[in-house]
């Protein structure tokens, strides 16, 4: 059936893969990669031989057209990034709002995405929060940093090892040492670790211990 299936995958479990992802992978026409060749990794394991085509941020502004003219042609697209849920802080929303505006049925299967275990395990309240993906790096950062400090709902962040310091620090500096958060590093791998205290607490530890592996940041909200 010609349309666009957007496929979770694992964040770093390759087991978290669930039947439905692989039997849509197996029966796709085409499988739009955010790497092939971290991808090829994945499909490798259970067994999905199909077509791949690179589908990232620097080449999706010039491949959406053709993958709709695909889709219209008769064929079923699927969608992956290199781990999660594609469209979350990953290329895909670009794909799936023009498939909409086409009139194309987009599905999108349940699955990974690491805010989502993160927030869970964070011990913080997870009734009612706000998903920041990544912080803008220089223009926008203090206004975001401002406006974070002032949420009462839960906050949750992505950030890397490399930034993941200045990061506490920064919100540290706007939210007062004692706001409590969860440091969420490498989910659902061999090292995964949650820590958890005030920011102040966090600080300390990520000063003694250098940061390693992509992390999951989870701030309460202001009282």
């Amino acid at each position: 059936m010609a349309k666009l299936v957007i496929v979770p995958t694992p964040i770093g479990n390759l087991s978290d893969m669930t039947y439905r992802a692989v039997e849509v992978l197996c029966s796709a026409d085409l499988i739009l990669a955010e790497d092939t060749r971290t991808s090829s990794v994945l499909l490798q394991k259970y067994g999905i031989h199909k077509p791949m085509l690179s589908h990232h941020k620097f080449n999706e502004h010039r491949t959406v057209q053709s993958v709709i003219e695909r889709i219209e042609a008769g064929e079923e697209v699927a969608l992956i990034s290199d781990a999660g849920t594609p469209g979350i802080s990953d290329p895909g929303f670009m794909l799936s709002r023009a498939c909409a505006e086409a009139g194309i049925e987009v599905d999108c299967l349940p699955g990974p995405c690491a805010f989502v275990p993160a927030l869970v395990a964070s011990g913080l309240p997870c009734d009612r929060f706000v998903f920041e993906g990544f912080l803008p790096m220089k223009k926008g950062r203090q206004t975001r940093l401002v406006s974070l400090a002032e949420e009462t709902r839960t906050v949750v962040i992505y950030e890397s090892p490399y930034r993941v310091l200045r990061t506490l620090q920064q919100l540290a500096e706007h939210c007062g040492l004692e706001r409590p958060a969860a440091a969420c590093r490498e989910l659902t791998k061999l090292h995964q670790e949650i820590k958890r205290g005030s920011l102040e607490e966090l600080i300390a530890h990520f000063s003694e211990t250098p940061p390693r592996g992509e992390f999951v940041l989870v701030i309460g909200g202001k009282k």
